[in-house]
């Protein structure tokens, strides 16, 4: 319909664009970004540097003071943004990327430090990326945690959520909250939120693409004390301050649209991007984010 009234160029099928590879095969396709990962290795020099199998140190702390400052914070700032580019189909990355690009203003070597290390688990995962099967569910399911108070310069908590539609990963985000929290249940209760505004825009998009979806959204959350708040329909003392956010997830429950429900933290998708996490648990998790190394050996 397009080439009727425009005059347009068919290159064919979707291979390569913007960094993006693509592989398509009858039981799904395949999202990488290998050759960009391997130009950001080549251009910052570290090809040769030794792999590791995990982004960053567990219980790390940055702050805007440790380290000395770097003489060249622009080779910093163009690494960060292009680390930040790659996260399009590296989640895996998110949180160390996230914490990251709040140091941009001024980076120091103990950034730098975390930069590499991301680099170097970029070298031991290249052929990471996103797969999205052919044949696959409606069901939209989402995991909302948050860190509390995990910020030591400002004390504000660590937004995040992952979404995904059947096993395929199509939402995620790590932000650091506008305010302050007074207890984790309140951080977990403002993540809810934003979760719930995410998941009301998704099924607008799904409608709009023509897709009928009259299933219930699942949202998951690991603490007992904010899903109790969305499902009590009484304001008390110690709930007065985020009225609007339980207003907010309240109204979503009472249409239908969503349905909380509690998962172990152990089990919390979204954890790994709330915080540096162990090796083990980093790699127990990441392999339930939906992705996949095309080039491991089968």
């Amino acid at each position: 319909m397009l080439a009727h009234r425009f005059k347009l160029k068919d290159l064919g099928q979707l291979k390569y664009f913007l960094g993006l590879e693509i592989a398509r095969s009858p039981t799904g396709i395949f999202l990488t970004q290998r050759k960009y990962a391997l130009d950001i290795l080549a251009d910052s020099g570290h090809l040769g540097a030794r792999p590791s199998s995990f982004p960053m140190e567990q219980h790390i702390k940055l702050n805007n003071t440790d380290g000395d400052l770097l003489h060249d914070p622009s080779f910093f700032r163009g690494l960060v943004g292009r680390l930040i580019y790659l996260t399009i189909s590296r989640s895996d990355i998110v949180f160390p990327v996230n914490l990251l690009s709040q140091f941009i203003h001024q980076p120091r070597q103990s950034h730098y430090n975390v930069v590499v290390r991301v680099l170097r688990y970029l070298k031991a995962s290249l052929g990471q990326g996103l797969y999205f099967p052919s044949i696959n569910t409606l069901q939209v399911s989402a995991y909302s945690d948050s860190n509390w108070a995990s910020c030591p310069l400002t004390r504000r908590s660590t937004t995040s959520f992952f979404i995904q539609l059947g096993t395929s990963p199509i939402s995620w985000r790590t932000k650091k909250q506008h305010t302050v929290s007074r207890s984790s249940a309140e951080a977990k209760y403002h993540t809810l939120a934003s979760t719930t505004c995410e998941l009301t825009w998704l099924k607008t998009l799904l409608h709009d693409l023509g897709v009928h979806h009259s299933q219930l959204m699942f949202l998951h959350c690991d603490n007992q004390a904010a899903l109790h708040i969305a499902q009590n329909p009484i304001f008390h003392e110690r709930t007065k301050h985020i009225e609007i956010d339980c207003h907010v997830v309240r109204e979503k429950l009472k249409v239908g649209l969503i349905s909380t429900q509690h998962v172990p933290s152990h089990s919390q998708l979204a954890d790994i991007f709330t915080k540096a996490l162990g090796h083990e648990a980093f790699q127990a998790l990441s392999c339930k984010l939906g992705i996949t190394d095309l080039h491991a050996p089968t």
